[in-house]
């Protein structure tokens, strides 16, 4: 029996599976927009930071053997975008402005890279259909756009629907990724 649940979390499918699931979960942080509660800001950007932390390391051995470099930058930066968001929740308990702007100062600028580099990854790696990496480099492109006008001061509302973009991009690579798994024809050719 242990031997068979040992070899169930080696599997690929089953680390896809999870890489969808963290995806989701990842997005508990933003419980911040329904809650001023301080513990359940706590929590949700722990548990987030952690699942940034568990995508990386589920995907990292499936990128570093073609893409040494590239994976270890996309690694460093999720390590980095899982550590702010567990501050950002510690900080949250003391002083939630400071919370806010840590996550719009920080965190963003190392999700927009780290999200980057993913899709460039899952696009050269063919893990997923192509469509999926360049729905997300587009997503990113107008997140840039969107950071770009707010710094500008062009301070719209309409400026954050395209955070719907990446947002309904990573809820469908997350579905994709437990329902179908990787696709690793191209990593082992």
């Amino acid at each position: 029996m242990g031997d068979n649940m040992i070899a169930l979390f080696k599997s690929d499918r089953t680390k896809a599976f999870c890489a969808g699931i963290f995806i989701i979960l990842a997005y508990g942080m933003l419980i911040r927009e329904l809650s001023e509660s301080k513990i359940m800001v706590l929590i949700s950007d722990v548990l987030s930071g952690i699942f940034v932390i568990g995508i990386a390391g589920l995907l990292f051995p499936y990128f570093k053997t073609k893409y040494k470099w590239l994976s270890i930058a996309y690694l460093t930066l999720k390590l980095a975008e899982g550590i702010i968001m567990i501050a950002g929740g510690i900080i949250f308990t003391y002083n939630p402005g400071l919370r806010d702007w840590f996550y719009e100062s920080i965190h963003l600028y190392t999700f927009i890279i780290s999200a980057l580099i993913l899709y460039v990854l899952l696009y050269q790696t063919r893990m997923v259909p192509r469509f999926i990496s360049i729905w997300g480099m587009i997503a990113i492109f107008f997140l840039v756009l969107s950071t770009l006008l707010k710094l500008l001061g062009l301070n719209y509302s309409a400026l954050d629907a395209f955070m719907l973009l990446i947002i309904t991009n990573e809820i469908f690579l997350a579905i994709w990724l437990m329902i179908k798994g990787f696709n690793l024809k191209e990593l082992r050719n």
